[in-house]
């Protein structure tokens, strides 16, 4: 089922997840449900926050920036639960990002190059993996969702107050974009 995907302004988008204690069927079915909305929405991830959950659970799938990645692919898409970031390179790379919780939205942000990450997939074993490029990009964009951050917070307050209005008119429900979205309960 196609999820509304919550918008800037919506306060669940800052708050920190919580964590996953137990595989249920319900874990299962709102996993699903986030990839079925990603996909939906044209997007390469989205967290949990983003359909108004708490878990700390995000889905990626790169298919669509395969050309991009540099290594071997994981197989797609990707669930990652209770995820960490246990290291970070401290080469940083600028890239333009958007999010589909700020539609039509892209600004360039800097983040490391590479990063490890530990975390359970969908059936709760638990992987670490060092990537570099896309997946590390879209690992700590979705990463900070659960955090409660969102890209633009990773933006200068020169540029933060030039998107001010912009920002302020999304939160009041004036965006227009290709999915269901939605601010709130």
């Amino acid at each position: 089922m196609i999820l509304p995907i919550r918008v800037f302004g919506d306060p669940i988008l800052k708050e920190r997840a919580t964590d996953v204690t137990e595989n249920t069927p319900e874990l299962q079915q709102l996993i699903d449900n986030m990839i079925e909305t990603m996909h939906g929405a044209s997007g390469i991830g989205l967290a949990a926050t983003q359909v108004g959950r708490r878990e700390r659970v995000f889905v990626v799938d790169v298919t669509p920036r395969e050309d991009e990645v540099e290594e071997e692919l994981p197989p797609q898409p990707m669930v990652l639960i209770n995820p960490e970031i246990v290291e970070s390179s401290e080469e940083r790379v600028e890239y333009e990002e958007g999010c589909l919780s700020i539609p039509d939205l892209n600004e360039p942000v800097q983040r490391p190059e590479r990063i490890r990450i530990r975390y359970l997939d969908r059936e709760f074993v638990e992987h670490e993996l060092e990537v570099g490029g896309v997946l590390a990009r879209v690992f700590q964009h979705e990463f900070d969702h659960l955090e409660g951050i969102l890209f633009i917070d990773h933006l200068s307050p020169l540029k933060r107050r030039l998107l001010k209005r912009r920002l302020r008119d999304m939160a009041r429900g004036n965006v227009t974009a290709e999915y269901p979205v939605t601010w709130g309960d």
